[in-house]
């Protein structure tokens, strides 16, 4: 079968390759640069707890050296702390990286991988669908046609995916600026992120704006300054002024030695294609989908899209079409940025509109500091993860349901598990491989070998059930889950979202649920099953 054909190498679209490489599908990715990035110290990223341990899960590679994960996270407005989060192991930081670093370490990865042909200088100009696949030029030195028997769009904002297939990218433009610095110093704190609104030394009005500064490794830190509406021209000169202005003000009015690295302005713009998917085209990350105004990041949402798309073209890939799973990647991933957009547009009007609501709602200016520590701190509407509650993979109400700390379709909290081997692992590290998972609940297994309890109680009828589902699974057993009683069964999706959580070893649920999550019963076996059910009613007839 023709390869899968990934359209640009940004994070997105190096991860999307690694992660279906990782699933034993052959990838070309179409590099318009010369396979390598600049470095751009001021173009950083911040990954979430589950995005980072994506990264590190397809890489291999540890990323706190290579980035930067905060202590403490302060939101100061004027003189006067608002809030102040300690991050911990229950609480963990986000990873502060630059981007040209992300993308190196992903880029050496798929050195590694022999499922992926890596084209450099290859921009596309041109796509055909049939049936069978898809067709792709490329312009360049190295210009040619590629077959695939799918093709992703990740080439961000300026799509060519996208336009070549005519789909719609609606929105708004220019939702908030940000002049950037990277710059070598130090400051009164060390290793914490500061949110700073309405800092005292600057003017009243819509230049006092709002400064956050992130630290990366080797004293560098990363100054992000909120300009105000409208097109004012961030000028070297303004630039310098802001930053000698901001550390003056952080220093007690001295201005310490510093060594500026970088510079640039980054805008936010909010928009969402109208389709995700085109018969064998599909769109991922800036391609589909524009935000990160109010301490949201987009590439955390790109890099969901892969974890969701990747298991998808896998097991289509492998086991052929499977329409309505693959239409269910439209359908859970675009609902979720939609409703992040929608809820960082109603609150975008509160926080940067004025003082005009102050005067009328009591208290309103620290529940919209509170608004805006949402989106930093990757929480409510505006910053948790989404969950694929009202999926159309989801199994729907099944008799052996039970609840659990976890809801269905919310991902899973990474425990520790007894992989098939006898060895011991974290959840996550089983995900990914295209595998449902299937894990038991049963205190007191850690202290046993595994060939004492795998020939014990419910472990054979459980063995016997998973072995029996439609679809790849991997049984796994586990002491404990929040929330969760003995002897209760997890069902799992390859990228980590819980299906369902049944109370006991029920085949009839398990199965159940392990056909509607991989997009209900293939062509085949319905065609076996309708043969099946015929062949009754005429021996009963």
């Amino acid at each position: 079968m023709d390869p899968v054909i990934v359209v640009g190498a940004g994070p997105v679209g190096l991860a999307l390759a690694l992660a279906l490489a990782r699933q034993e599908v052959p990838c070309v990715l179409l590099d318009e640069g010369p396979g390598k990035d600049e470095p751009r110290p001021a173009r950083t990223v911040m990954l979430r707890e589950d995005t980072a341990a994506l990264m590190e899960r397809l890489t291999g590679v540890p990323l706190a050296r290579a980035g930067f994960r905060p202590a403490v996270w302060r939101s100061v407005r004027r003189k006067q702390v608002v809030h102040e989060i300690t991050y911990d192991d229950a609480r963990p930081a986000p990873l502060h990286i630059a981007q040209h670093v992300l993308t190196g370490v992903l880029r050496a990865a798929l050195a590694r991988e022999r499922l992926v042909k890596v084209a450099v200088d290859s921009r596309l100009d041109s796509l055909e669908q049939e049936p069978s696949g898809v067709t792709a030029h490329t312009r360049g030195p190295g210009g040619t046609w590629w077959r695939g028997s799918y093709l992703v769009g990740c080439d961000g904002p300026r799509s060519t995916v996208r336009k070549l297939q005519d789909i719609r990218f609606p929105g708004r433009t220019a939702v908030e600026r940000y002049a950037v610095a990277a710059l070598r110093t130090e400051f009164p704190w060390d290793g914490e992120t500061l949110l700073h609104r309405m800092p005292p030394w600057r003017t009243t009005g819509p230049s006092a704006g709002e400064i956050s500064a992130r630290p990366l490794p080797e004293g560098v830190w990363r100054l992000d300054w909120l300009l105000p509406p409208g097109k004012e021209l961030v000028t070297p000169e303004l630039l310098l002024t802001r930053v000698r202005e901001t550390l003056a003000g952080w220093n007690h009015g001295e201005t310490p030695p510093y060594e500026l690295l970088d510079t640039g302005v980054h805008t936010v713009h909010h928009r969402l294609a109208r389709r995700w998917r085109a018969d064998r085209v599909f769109l991922a990350g800036d391609a589909a989908h524009l935000l990160g105004s109010l301490g949201t990041h987009g590439l955390d949402e790109g890099l969901r899209d892969v974890d969701n798309l990747a298991w998808k073209l896998a097991l289509a890939w492998h086991h052929g079409p499977h329409e309505a799973l693959l239409d269910s990647y439209q359908a859970e991933r675009r609902a979720i940025v939609s409703g992040r957009l929608r809820a960082a547009d109603q609150v975008l009007p509160l926080l940067r509109g004025g003082g005009g609501l102050r005067s009328y709602v009591p208290g309103a200016a620290r529940g919209h500091d509170a608004l805006l520590t949402d989106g930093h701190l990757g929480r409510g509407a505006l910053g948790a993860p989404g969950t694929y509650a009202d999926s159309p993979l989801a199994p729907g109400r099944l008799e052996g349901e039970v609840p659990v700390g976890t809801p269905p379709g919310a991902a899973v909290t990474d425990v520790r598990v007894t992989a098939e081997d006898g060895t011991f692992v974290r959840l996550r590290d089983r995900l990914g491989r295209g595998a449902l998972l299937v894990v038991l609940i049963a205190p007191g297994t850690g202290v046993w070998e595994r060939r004492h309890w795998m020939s014990a109680g419910i472990m054979p009828r459980l063995a016997a059930a998973v072995s029996a589902l439609p679809h790849p699974a991997e049984l796994l057993v586990a002491e404990s889950y929040p929330g969760a009683a003995a002897h209760t069964v997890l069902l799992v999706r390859p990228d980590g979202h819980l299906v369902t959580a049944l109370g006991g070893v029920r085949p009839a649920d398990l199965y159940a649920a392990a056909e509607a999550v991989v997009g209900g019963p293939t062509e085949t076996r319905a065609k076996a099953k309708a043969k099946t059910e015929a062949e009754a009613g005429a021996a009963t007839g």
